[in-house]
């Protein structure tokens, strides 16, 4: 059985049976003593002239309250992104009432919790104004005691346009100019982002629309009490290497009315329980305990290296009164260093994670916000999007700082460990033949390197600017901290390169003024925070950055993009990409990438036939990349014939297919070359210890540097970072005229004896024209080996009847007992656009149910060997166990795992299969 490939289909049966385990991860609380009232659900929604009345959802915002009521269509669909600018424009009033019961509304406090606002809010009850908000990340807590009535209490929310607050600001700051202005208008977004605390690619990015939302994204809800309350309940294990033992600190943050004694009782079943005096005073309190686990634990690993367990810490407080506060997190015991230390035979410093004690090579990619409304982000769109993630063996994400600080179940899924699950047929309406079924659920498994929400700009460092930075930094490491998963704080993306490198056309005279506020908000304050609140994570103030080394220069160093220091971003698109020599021999690849078109399936959503064409429209206003349409048919150019079919929907589609090519391929090529040179130093140059491509999942239906398409359909780059994941690889490369041949493995002590089994096939024939085999080599545990070298020439020489157009080099690793124990690789010794004797393979297929858990088998015929052979079943959602791959006999199975129910007649009739000399 294929459990890769059930896995998606498992997770949307059994969202029911495990999702109470994943929230679990989160805070689990209750208090005798605190009432709490919600306020989430139907409010009025009004604009500033009253012209447009409707009902709306709480959480929700302007855009999706319209949609949903009728007042427009999909933002998404064709140019409405510029059609309904005028939603961002405009400000808008929520409105709602409620009422509290007596016994309730003359205790001591009453709070009114907003969990979040987008953005810029004056808030209002009773007509009485009692806050105002500026900030998206802030959770807002407003005291209306003696303000709530008997009976109807009015509740008020005015927005400002995010769009007319950012302008006013920025027209403000008359000192000194904070760039840039406004994006490029290939982008079509809004100006001044960078002064207002919001998701700064709201306003647009060079991947997504430019929707500046307005609303009450989180929820709402009333907090009365007589004693006190609870704010914060955070737990953060610490190893004590001095008693080779752990400690967990635990911290309470309060809001107490009544000074109070009690008891705090933490314990960890099975392992300790231990209980504590508590003593509190009026006013906002924070208590700290260090619960100490005398046992042995088992250690939390990233995916690919361990298991993850999680443990259940509980914690009772009881007060002398006879209130009562019960919680209970999940925690996790691992610790996470950053290793900055010379290298021998290498200038500079090295930059790698060790956990618990090992080096762990990341690899993964880079995440982005998962919808332009952030209401409308689900449970399973998440799930999705990280299963996806952990089924191409990714261990690692980048939560980018251009977007938002992720929901509570995201962080919690890349805690999780798998489940094993028994249910009956009653449940899954499966085979009537078949009894019960086990089934594994691969949750994901990663490690997070949390940027904070600064991208792409300098910022003002006014007053009010810093202060409401701080305690959206407060907030959001106070709810992130107890997550095993988070391994690194980041304090921006990309803006210490912006000044060192000159961005933004910054003089010689002004540079040491905006050093002074890059220093002054990464360094003085959100650094100073971090430090503070959390001892057991590394923070680096940027990305890219040289870590100690630009600390060393003054926190901006004079080249932040050295590969002797630190991480490194890379693009270049006119570059000859299968040039690996191009590439810079990081320490710690942290972006790269190239863009590709997604679907026509995923397009048709938002478009109509006239738009299927690239020199369309839309095909120009969809994309968001200054000359990103020709940059990627220059690039797949250069090693591959571009489509030429005169049926327009055709070239259309397989112009979609050229750029997924050449995305797959090229991203490829760069990601082997980061894996195999963890070993290596050339030139002072290597010890790469981390690949995390730009980028994974997308905002829109869009082109973009995803592998992952808008609606959770994997593009072909994800089907490869499968194999070019897998935790041993081989990898093949010319160099100076030889062939060389690698082997990765990411195991930290386990050597595996392997041989390199080496073919040549020619375009006309599936049968191999010769065949070698390496003598028995041990691969380096954590280490990249070179497993065979061979000349090209002599190669081609000995095979007698190939030629570096006509032939195709395939290999993969086995066991000296001939057990394959990698992926199967090619590498083409001149671009396929030259292949001579490479036909047209005439694939022909069949589709039968596979008789379990909605699998089914395609079965591909063809006359000639095929390659880049892909496989889209359009709207049937789901994911082949291969594809895009090199066909090199007359016949091949795959497998696609549905993630709803459907039959093979309709894969059938929706599959479309595609090699590269279909398409000219």
């Amino acid at each position: 059985m294929n459990h890769a490939v059930l896995s998606f289909a498992c997770f949307y049966l059994l969202e029911a049976l495990f999702l109470d385990s994943v929230f679990a991860s989160e805070v689990k609380s209750h208090s005798l003593g605190v009432d709490t009232i919600s306020l989430n659900g139907k409010w009025q929604l009004l604009n500033s002239n009253s012209s447009v009345s409707l009902s709306a959802e709480v959480p929700g915002c302007v855009h999706t309250a319209l949609q949903r009521q009728g007042f427009i269509s999909d933002p998404y669909y064709r140019f409405n992104d510029l059609a309904y600018r005028w939603i961002s424009l405009d400000n808008w009033t929520y409105t709602t009432s409620f009422s509290v019961p007596t016994h309730v509304r003359e205790k001591e406090k009453a709070v009114l919790v907003f969990e979040g606002v987008d953005t810029i809010s004056t808030i209002s009850l009773n007509g009485v104004t009692i806050g105002k908000t500026d900030n998206m990340f802030r959770r807002y807590d407003f005291e209306v005691t003696g303000l709530l009535k008997d009976k109807e209490n009015i509740l008020q929310v005015w927005i400002m346009s995010a769009v007319t607050y950012a302008s006013q600001k920025s027209n403000a700051h008359t000192e000194y100019r904070v760039p840039p202005d406004c994006p490029p208008p290939v982008q079509k977004g809004e100006c001044h982002v960078n002064f207002i605390r919001k998701a700064q690619s709201s306003f647009s990015w060079d991947w997504g629309p430019s929707f500046p939302t307005l609303g009450i994204w989180k929820g709402v809800h009333l907090e009365i009490f007589n004693t006190l309350r609870v704010l914060s309940f955070t737990t953060v294990p610490k190893y004590d290497s001095a008693h080779s033992s752990w400690n967990v600190d635990v911290e309470l943050f309060l809001d107490v009315v009544v000074a109070s004694k009690g008891l705090v009782l933490l314990s960890i079943p099975l392992l300790h329980s231990e209980e504590f005096q508590l003593s509190l005073t009026p006013g906002q309190s924070r208590k700290s305990f260090v619960f100490q686990v005398n046992q042995s634990v088992s250690l939390w690993w990233p995916f690919g290296h361990g298991e993850q367990p999680l443990y259940d810490l509980k914690m009772d407080m009881n007060l002398e009164g006879g209130e009562t506060f019960n919680a209970q997190r999940k925690v996790a015991f691992r610790t996470v260093e950053l290793i900055q230390e010379p290298i021998p035979s290498s200038p500079g410093l090295s930059f790698y994670f060790r956990i618990n004690g090992k080096p762990i090579f990341l690899k993964g990619s880079n995440w982005i916000p998962v919808h332009a409304f952030q209401d409308q982000v689900t449970t399973d769109m998440i799930t999705i999007l990280l299963q996806s993630a952990q089924k191409a063996n990714m261990n690692a994400l980048r939560v980018w700082g251009g977007g938002v600080y992720e929901q509570g179940i995201f962080y919690s899924l890349c805690d999780m460990y798998g489940i094993m699950v028994s249910l009956s047929l009653e449940i899954l309406h499966l085979r009537h033949d078949l009894n019960a079924i086990d089934l594994v659920i691969c949750l994901p498994l990663c490690q997070i390197w949390q940027d904070f929400m600064f991208a792409c700009a300098l910022y003002p460092t006014e007053k009010d600017f810093i202060q409401t930075v701080r305690e959206e930094v407060t907030q959001q490491v106070r709810r992130l901290k107890s997550h095993p998963s988070v391994v690194i704080w980041s304090g921006n993306n990309e803006n210490e390169a912006a000044i060192a490198t000159d961005w933004f056309n910054i003089t010689v005279a002004e540079r040491p003024l905006y050093v002074k506020d890059y220093v002054k908000l990464y360094v003085e304050n959100i650094r100073d925070i971090v430090l503070q609140e959390d001892s057991t994570r590394p923070f680096l103030v940027s990305s890219p950055t040289n870590g100690v080394e630009s600390e060393k220069e003054g926190w901006v160093a004079q080249d932040p993009y050295d590969p002797h220091y630190g991480d490194t971003h890379y693009y270049s698109y006119y570059k000859d990409c299968w040039d690996w020599t191009a590439f810079p021999r990081t320490r710690f690849a942290s972006e790269y990438g190239f863009q590709s078109w997604p679907s026509l399936s995923t397009l048709s959503k938002v478009s109509v036939s006239s738009d299927w064409d690239f020199s369309s429209n839309f095909s120009s206003h969809r994309q968001h990349h200054e000359d990103g349409n020709q940059q990627m048919l220059k690039q797949a150019e250069l090693h591959y014939i571009l489509p030429n079919s005169t049926d327009p929907v055709q070239k259309y589609r397989d112009t979609i297919y050229i750029t997924q090519v050449m995305q797959a391929q090229c991203v490829k090529i760069q990601t082997e070359f980061y894996r195999r040179s963890r070993s290596d130093i050339v030139e002072g140059k290597g010890h790469t210890m981390g690949t995390l491509y730009w980028q994974l999942n997308d905002i829109w239906q869009g082109p973009s540097w995803s592998s992952v398409e808008f609606g959770g359909k994997w593009k072909m780059l994800h089907y490869w970072a499968t194999d070019f994941y897998s935790p041993i690889l081989s990898m093949g490369v010319e160099d100076k005229g030889d062939l060389l041949m690698y082997a990765v493995s990411d195991s930290h002590s386990e050597q595996h004896n392997v041989k390199a089994k080496v073919e040549l096939y020619n375009w006309s024939s599936f049968d191999a024209v010769c065949s070698f085999e390496s003598n028995v080599a041990t691969i380096k545990a954590g280490g990249s080996t070179l497993v065979f070298q061979k000349p090209i020439s002599a190669l081609l020489t000995q095979c007698g009847n190939c030629t570096r157009r006509s032939c195709i080099v395939t290999f993969h690793l086995s066991s000296p007992e001939g057990q394959m124990i990698s992926p199967h690789n090619h590498i083409f010794l001149s671009s396929p656009r030259h292949a001579e004797g490479l036909q047209q393979p005439n694939i022909t297929f069949t589709v039968k149910d596979a008789g379990i858990m909605q699998n089914f088998v395609v079965t591909l015929y063809c006359s000639f060997p095929a390659v880049y052979v892909w496989l889209d079943v359009d709207d049937i959602p789901g994911d082949f166990n291969v594809n895009g791959f090199l066909m090199l006999s007359k016949n091949s199975s795959v497998t696609f795992g549905a993630w709803r129910p459907t039959t093979a007649e309709e894969i059938t009739a929706n599959l479309h299969i595609t090699s590269l000399r279909d398409v000219y």
